[in-house]
């Protein structure tokens, strides 16, 4: 594979997680279960032909800059999505305890 599509890929990746970033941002998390599943194939095609292509110091350079911006896209979505899951084990949780409220309630009865 040629040092231009290397680029192109981990540009495209960036441009990917950052879109993801924005869902993450936006709470809407079908679209970034959409969009996970793009990233998998993308990084998975990526792998196949990554290592194998010598690139030169400013392709290397613009690589490094897209994988630090894939990084941090990746770090937010990961805080943004921890914080959906604490409230939504907080929302179960409460569920929970309701369900054995009314079925203790009930079973007075």
């Amino acid at each position: 594979m040629c040092a231009s599509q290397i680029i192109s890929d981990y540009e495209s990746l960036s441009n990917l997680t950052r879109q993801m970033r924005q869902a993450a941002v936006q709470g809407d998390w079908d679209h970034l279960l959409e969009m996970e599943v793009q990233c998998r194939q993308h990084v998975a095609n990526m792998r196949l032909f990554d290592g194998g292509t010598d690139l030169d110091e400013a392709a290397r350079k613009l690589k490094v800059s897209f994988i630090h911006s894939i990084l941090a896209n990746d770090a937010e979505i990961r805080q943004r999505t921890e914080v959906w899951m604490q409230q939504l084990q907080r929302i179960l949780h409460n569920n929970h305890q309701e369900t054995r409220l009314q079925q203790a309630y009930q079973s007075d009865y």
